[in-house]
């Protein structure tokens, strides 16, 4: 399996998530934002957690209008696979690939930490490894994770069965305590937790590990 990882100014989850594809199996490149083009053949586009150009106007807000986000949105619309974590899930949003947009936490501050998550839908490359109603425990580092998003496109999602993951004890005042959902076609994921840093024990949890080995075995090209 072929992936791409996107790097912004401000990215710093990229290396973490290079790492975890390339541990599942995946042959892994790294794409810088001004590109233009993808790789030829490529399975999966990742865009990992950060903060790309400073979080200035709204998180993600900029990246989203990077010359190599037009060749995402084109990957996603063709069929490919494309997970996009914490500003990764913003840009998404921001992109218009996933509905929806996170504000700022109901607290006000920034949290870090493990979280419970409980995985709302194993039909999906990203959860089939995972039994549904499982609790998996995955870190968060966020000061915008709050996921809103109108009555009909939460309704839409719920009836599609497009939540992928929801917090257990909802820390940041998402609607319907959501911490990741999916495309309308299942193959992208956006999501807040960072999966990419619970992939070994020595982390505090390996619970991560499954999404990526399950994707990596899972995905081919478009």
């Amino acid at each position: 399996m072929r992936a791409a990882v996107i790097v912004f100014p401000g990215s710093n989850c990229d290396r973490d998530m290079v790492l975890a594809l390339r541990e599942s199996g995946a042959d892994v490149t790294t794409v810088w934002h001004k590109d233009a083009e993808l790789p030829q053949d490529l399975d999966l586009v990742a865009i990992p957690g950060g903060f790309s150009f400073g979080d200035y106007l709204r998180c993600g807000a900029i990246a989203a209008q990077s010359p190599i986000c037009r060749a995402v949105v084109e990957h996603a619309n063709r069929g490919g696979y494309v997970l996009g974590v914490c500003n990764g899930f913003q840009v998404l949003t921001e992109t218009g690939i996933v509905p929806g947009a996170l504000m700022r936490n109901s607290g006000l501050k920034f949290l870090c930490k493990t979280v419970a998550l409980t995985v709302a839908t194993e039909n999906s490359a990203f959860t089939s490894s995972y039994a549904q109603g499982s609790e998996i425990q995955v870190p968060i580092a966020h000061h915008d994770g709050n996921y809103f998003v109108t009555d009909a496109e939460l309704t839409m999602m719920r009836d599609e069965d497009r939540v992928a993951f929801r917090y257990s004890d909802n820390p940041n005042g998402s609607a319907d305590s959501i911490a990741g959902v999916l495309s309308s076609n299942r193959r992208v994921l956006g999501m807040m937790p960072h999966p990419e840093r619970a992939i070994e024990a020595q982390m505090g949890s390996a619970d991560g590990q499954a999404l990526f080995r399950a994707l990596v075995g899972q995905t081919i090209a478009v």
